[in-house]
């Protein structure tokens, strides 16, 4: 079985894509749990397969230290039989891909290697990818922080997840470069193909996004289990669960949830002009690359106008 990388900077669909992903392996009649996802193969900054596959105690190294390991469990990972987790394990015999969540930027250390070890860590990469204005007030809730410092930290190339110092964080560190800088970073490597998906046409044909996905994993499924996937994991059935039963990935600080609104363009009522000029004044040229314009419009309000993005 063959291990992709779904990479994305931080709420841009990760997560919405497994979803469907391992929604394809949910049997007729059943339902997604979003707690307990069929195929769900981890995420790259898990420590606890770090620790088991190097035999060190990751929290008595230091970020940089543990860096100088991870090409190797990586390549470890990709070679050998996928055996760290129950579902994936009962579905090897049918599945020909495994996707493997990271919000690591695609970085080298200081010898040269990729951090993710190239080829010998995966087969391809999914550059998942979300306009940077829905980002931000999701990035803002998610962290229980202001849309100022959401805006700030997306722009900061030294921004990094579970980077603390003074403590050992249930994840490693993950340097995100900003987000342009993580998207130019998967852009610009040439150790793995990589396929672009954006969040927005995983929202308006989210069938199509997957089977994009699933071609590009050499696992292509019939136009009826993708729809079937697609309606297993439409946003607000997802969003309902959380309600219901909670979602252990949201943090205990969010106010709106770990699925929030979901929807492609909601900046233009979250955001002031002063913000959206910020956003695309630091993303432009990578907005514009990955196909997201400005509005240039504003109303009266001081709000951007209601025109399509």
């Amino acid at each position: 079985m063959r291990t992709f990388w779904l990479a994305s900077y931080p709420k841009s669909g990760n997560t919405w894509m497994r979803m469907m992903i391992g929604a394809l392996a949910v049997p007729e009649g059943g339902e997604v749990d979003i707690n307990d996802v069929p195929d769900r193969a981890g995420i790259a900054s898990g420590r606890l397969p770090f620790d088991f596959h190097t035999l060190v105690d990751s929290s008595l190294l230091s970020h940089d230290e543990i860096d100088l390991l991870r090409p190797a469990v990586y390549a470890i990972q990709a070679a050998g039989p996928y055996d760290e987790d129950r579902d994936a394990k009962a579905l090897a015999g049918t599945a020909l891909a495994r996707f493997v969540k990271t919000h690591d930027a695609y970085t080298r250390l200081p010898n040269g290697a990729p951090l993710l070890a190239g080829a010998q860590g995966a087969a391809g990469a999914v550059l998942i990818v979300r306009d940077p204005r829905d980002v931000a007030p999701s990035l803002a809730n998610h962290n229980s922080i202001g849309l100022d410092e959401a805006i700030a930290r997306m722009r900061n190339p030294a921004n990094a997840l579970s980077a603390a110092e003074d403590r050992a964080a249930n994840q490693l560190r993950q340097r995100l470069l900003g987000w342009s800088g993580f998207a130019e970073s998967w852009l610009a490597q040439t150790d793995l193909a990589t396929i672009v998906v954006r969040y927005e046409d995983m929202q308006s044909d989210p069938a199509m996004a997957l089977g994009r996905v699933m071609q590009f994993a050499g696992d292509p499924r019939p136009a009826e289990a993708l729809a079937r996937a697609a309606a297993l994991t439409e946003f607000a059935r997802l969003k309902r669960q959380e309600t219901h039963a909670g979602f252990r990935e949201a943090p205990r600080r969010a106010k709106g949830g770990f699925f929030r609104r979901g929807q492609a363009g909601a900046w233009k009522d979250e955001l002031t002009h002063v913000q959206v000029e910020r956003i695309e004044a630091a993303h432009g040229a990578m907005m514009r690359r990955l196909g997201y314009e400005s509005l240039g419009a504003i109303d009266g309000s001081g709000r951007p106008s209601q025109l399509q993005a």
